[in-house]
């Protein structure tokens, strides 16, 4: 704004002044409505955050009955363990029988050690599996020692691995089948330096067989079952059985809730953090008594009266409390809400009611997700591939409308300020215009008085 300090007349300046502060308090009072407004959108920024912590938790429990998970226990350990996955059926299956898939391996008579020197010439090991594949292994020369047999063997890494074993009386080489199963027998024919390893079922030469390949054999629930691996894999559905020794146990798959108790709870916490920022942006503080050293005067948050506020808080309450399916309600599977409006959760509760009705906990939980996702969707919007998909929210529509208003305010606050001005301006050069006037006609008068008295005195 134009002052007037420099016009030197206090009577002039508090008129400015006057004008000045009459034409001041429109801008004011938009100042004070754009403060309002910016404290309101922060104030829906901060329950959109809360409410989108909210949104994001709810993938937690989406597909209630794919997140529940199970739990696989074994009566002996040291002859079969399991893994269960979310889709195995809860039951009991009983082992009996198992004796474990292994693998071949046969032994070579003793040699002076592994690093002695092979006689009779460069050769090669050809090894034919009973699964038909066959494969050669070529040695030079330089390498025919027990040790540059075995290494020569392993680059290979074929169906066939080899070791050597020392003792004090001297060394054997070792070979293993790669992999368990009667499948994996092989036969090998060697040449060379080589020949003395030579083995078959019909001829086994010098090699001594120390254990034959076999399939994994048991029964299971009294149904036959081989395997060529320790590892059962599709024996039963969703659940992975590990065999470890020979004998009998019984396995049990359960269900377990404790993955959807987690999610559960996790959506309880966001959802009371959502219910939190609703009630401070909304909550009205009355003033304290006068005359004592910690009165004040009565505070309100920017959105205290605010529909759309407390409506979502209601509604965000009300799919808690009201929630139940099957003749299950939310507080049966631990969820509650307390007289001041808060979530809480009890993991305990939702674990005896899920033992009793899985079923039942599952549909519950489908349904309050359902509800929440609405709501949060409504709140804030959805995000959907597609263009058409996507919204703001209620959230949005509001703080998009608030912008609007505060740009519109601040472009009249602006042409206000012009105008006002421009106002004054024109307002101090009028009564500059006439203080000038005044001040030259003082002086003309003063001009005229000495004249005026100068002729008198002429005149006596």
């Amino acid at each position: 704004m134009t002052t007037v300090s420099s016009l030197g007349s206090s009577q002039v300046s508090s008129q400015i002044a006057q004008v000045q502060s009459r034409l001041q308090a429109p801008i004011t009072a938009m100042q004070t409505q754009v403060t309002s407004d910016k404290a309101t959108i922060s104030a829906w920024g901060t329950i959109s955050g809360a409410m989108s912590t909210l949104a994001k938790s709810l993938a937690g429990i989406k597909s209630a009955a794919t997140i529940n998970s199970r739990s696989a226990a074994s009566t002996g350990t040291s002859v079969a363990t399991a893994t269960a996955s979310n889709t195995a059926a809860p039951g009991t299956y009983s082992l009996t029988g198992v004796t474990l898939a292994k693998t071949q391996e046969i032994y070579s008579s003793l040699l002076g050690s592994g690093a002695a020197s092979l006689t009779g010439g460069a050769g090669s090991l050809n090894f034919t599996l009973k699964n038909g594949k066959t494969e050669k292994v070529s040695v030079g020369s330089g390498s025919l020692t027990l040790n540059g047999v075995a290494a020569a063997i392993n680059k290979v890494a074929g169906g066939v691995q080899a070791s050597v074993v020392g003792t004090a009386a001297g060394a054997r080489l070792v070979l293993q089948s790669s992999a368990t199963g009667s499948s994996q027998a092989f036969s090998v024919a060697g040449t060379g330096a080589l020949a003395q390893f030579s083995y078959s079922s019909a001829t086994a030469g010098t090699e001594t067989l120390a254990q034959t390949a076999s399939d994994a054999k048991l029964s299971l629930n009294g149904v036959p079952v081989t395997s060529k691996t320790n590892t059962l894999s599709s024996a039963v559905s969703g659940l992975s059985i590990s065999l470890v020794g020979s004998g009998a146990a019984t396995l049990t798959v359960s269900s377990s809730p404790t993955s959807l108790s987690t999610a559960v709870s996790s959506v309880a916490t966001s959802l009371n953090a959502a219910l939190s920022a609703i009630a401070k942006e909304t909550k009205y503080v009355p003033p304290s008594s006068a005359g004592t050293s910690s009165a004040s005067a009565a505070k309100s948050g920017p959105l205290l009266g605010n529909f759309t506020a407390t409506n979502l808080s209601s509604q965000l309450l009300n799919t808690v409390s009201g929630a139940a399916a099957s003749g299950v309600s939310a507080n049966a599977i631990g969820l509650t809400v307390s007289s001041a409006g808060a979530v809480s959760f009890n993991s305990t509760s939702f674990s005896s009611a899920y033992t009793k009705n899985p079923t039942a906990v599952q549909t519950l939980i489908s349904q309050i997700y359902k509800a929440l996702d609405s709501i949060t969707t409504g709140a804030i919007g959805g995000s959907g591939s597609a263009a058409s998909s996507k919204s703001t929210g209620n959230i949005g529509s509001q703080t998009s409308a608030l912008q609007a208003t505060i740009t519109n305010i601040d472009s009249q606050i602006t042409q206000t300020t012009k105008q006002n001005n421009a106002q004054l301006q024109l307002l101090v050069q009028e009564y500059t215009s006439a203080i000038n006037a005044s001040n030259s006609a003082s002086i003309s008068q003063a001009y005229l008085s000495i004249f005026t008295s100068t002729s008198s005195t002429s005149s006596g």
